[in-house]
């Protein structure tokens, strides 16, 4: 079973406040960012559609999908610059992002704090383990 989260439209209206708001919130130090996803399965949206799910578990490993039942395990750091950079077991090139708390209280998420990257809200937040389907098996 596939869990997908419901997008609530007030949290759409929040993201658009957040991307014209003319001052910049805050990027979230690596301890501040471990304090507040460690133990938590966060749903994440983009330009008003659902976009992926990660949960996060100690030791600053984390499991990533793209919402359909295929599950990425990983790791994260904080890089040189202060992001928050993802390498998962598929994919060696690290994927580094942003991330800051939104006035609603949920996480913004900036690719590589460029300005015209990718946009990600968190839309919702639980403590249950991410539904992940087995490996594909064929003939």
């Amino acid at each position: 079973m596939i869990r997908h989260c419901r997008f609530s439209l007030g949290l759409f209206s929040l993201a658009a406040l957040v991307l014209t708001a003319p001052a910049a919130l805050a990027q979230m130090s690596a301890a501040e960012f471990e304090s507040y996803v460690t133990g938590k399965t966060l749903y994440f949206g983009s330009n008003g559609r659902e976009y992926g799910v990660e949960e996060y578990r100690a030791d600053r490993r984390v499991r990533w999908s793209f919402l359909d039942g295929r599950c990425r395990d990983g790791i994260w750091y904080e890089d040189d610059r202060g992001m928050i950079c993802f390498v998962y077991e598929d994919t060696p090139d690290p994927q580094c992002w942003t991330f800051r708390r939104s006035p609603g209280g949920g996480l913004l998420a900036r690719f590589e704090d460029d300005p015209e990257g990718t946009l990600l809200y968190e839309a919702n937040q639980n403590e249950e383990p991410m539904m992940c389907l087995g490996p594909e098996i064929g003939v």
